[in-house]
């Protein structure tokens, strides 16, 4: 075999890995849901943040409804039925139009899982006004609001997130829970517990702040795979699928897409999914036609340790 088909490091080669054996690749399934991220812009800068959203960083701008809208329209040429639609950021709540996206979502009829830190920019009034129009108006019914608490012990949050972060998102997750709206913890379990333990704890500190949350149930509360920068997974070959006994259409990329926008483009595009925004291989084109027509090749380290073997998945 010629040496081009080996190459020197590992997810380096679309289709070969450095073993020489031949890249796993995931083929379109039909939409399971749709992700908008609204911006890499955040109240906060997290530590260990995959997308490195912080206070400063714009390199994926804010969306706007007049970006968005083409792709809801697409979304009901490729199917009839409701889909899930996500929001993620960056903080979603600073996108100056996320209560006419959000709005125009609901109104199609497709469920929304909107992930946010539940911080100062969700507990700003105009927002607070807009959620609770979005409930008078019967547009509420198929929201998930799902806040990041990367742990229910307050040190080990505020290890990652920053001084005063647990109180503060504890105070916009007793806001929600007051004011009805349906509630998702996304959490991470952390190295000194197991997950029967990370539940215990998570569905004591749902319960404390009166959130009407089943700890066991992991759509009500995921708890995601690490995704370590400098880890060094396994590439995953063809011959992966039988070994891990795991099917493609159970992997991310299958049923999701990310819709993005670059600072300085003229327009959006669509990622394979909500993780690799910065690898162009990953960026498939401006339309959901387009980003479904070609199988995704996983040469991302990320594609192992969070998908194939972490068993993650950003939706609901």
């Amino acid at each position: 075999m010629p040496d081009t088909l080996f190459p020197a490091q590992k997810f380096s080669h679309p289709d070969i890995t450095a073993k020489g054996e031949t890249r796993a690749t995931v083929a379109w399934a039909g939409l399971k849901t749709l992700w908008f991220n609204t911006g890499t812009l955040c109240n906060i800068e997290c530590r260990n943040c995959y997308i490195l959203s912080s206070p400063k960083n714009d390199r994926l701008v804010y969306l706007t409804l007049a970006d968005v809208m083409p792709y809801l329209d697409e979304v009901d040429r490729m199917t009839s039925g409701e889909v899930e639609i996500g929001i993620t950021g960056g903080e979603p709540f600073m996108c100056p139009d996320i209560l006419p996206i959000m709005e125009a979502i609901l109104f199609r009829g497709h469920s929304l899982l909107f992930l946010t830190n539940a911080m100062r920019p969700m507990m700003r009034p105009r927002i607070q006004e807009g959620l609770r129009r979005l409930r008078k108006n019967g547009l509420a019914d198929k929201l998930i609001l799902r806040v990041s608490l990367d742990s229910h012990d307050q040190a080990l949050h505020e290890a990652e997130r920053g001084e005063g972060a647990f109180d503060e998102a504890c105070t916009g997750l007793r806001w929600l829970a007051e004011e009805g709206f349906q509630v998702a913890i996304a959490g991470r379990q952390s190295l000194h517990e197991d997950e029967t333990e990370a539940r215990a704890g998570y569905g004591a500190l749902a319960a404390s702040l009166g959130l009407s949350l089943d700890p066991a149930d992991p759509k009500q509360l995921v708890l995601f795979p690490e995704m370590i920068p400098q880890d060094d997974p396994p590439e995953i070959t063809t011959a992966c699928w039988g070994i891990l006994n795991k099917s493609p259409d159970s992997i991310m990329c299958a049923d999701q897409r990310m819709v993005i926008r670059r600072k300085g483009a003229g327009r959006a595009s669509v990622t394979a999914c909500t993780l690799l925004v910065d690898d162009p291989a990953f960026e498939l084109g401006h339309t959901l036609k387009q980003a479904t027509a070609e199988p995704v090749k996983l040469n991302h380290p990320w594609c192992a340790s969070f998908c194939v073997l972490g068993g993650g998945s950003c939706s609901a």
